[in-house]
């Protein structure tokens, strides 16, 4: 019988994938790629949910994981922390003019 757990129960297990897959978005020019922004990149894109899986769909699901999906993400992220910086600079020029 095989083990289910939760997907995030599953990353102490699953880190020697995660540095594989860093290393190969890496080496398709993405050298800033990190193990922790591939497992949140898959937790967000892929496991939205918090669902049950087997290591090997875990492994399979890291492994399938697209530049196309990886990049959308970042970009995402990218965006957001633009707008979160943003908004704080534009709350702290207030302060400063009150």
């Amino acid at each position: 019988m095989e083990i289910v757990k939760r997907v995030s129960e599953w990353k102490v297990e699953v880190i020697p994938v995660l540095i594989s897959k860093k290393e190969e978005l890496q080496e398709m020019g993405y050298q800033k790629a990190t193990t922790e922004e591939v497992w949140n990149c898959l937790q967000k894109k892929v496991w939205k949910k918090e669902s049950e899986k087997r290591l090997h769909q875990v492994v399979q699901d890291i492994l399938h994981l697209s530049t196309n999906q990886f990049v959308s993400y970042i970009t995402v992220e990218a965006y957001q922390d633009e707008d979160l910086m943003a908004s704080i600079q534009a709350l702290s020029n207030e302060k400063e003019s009150d």
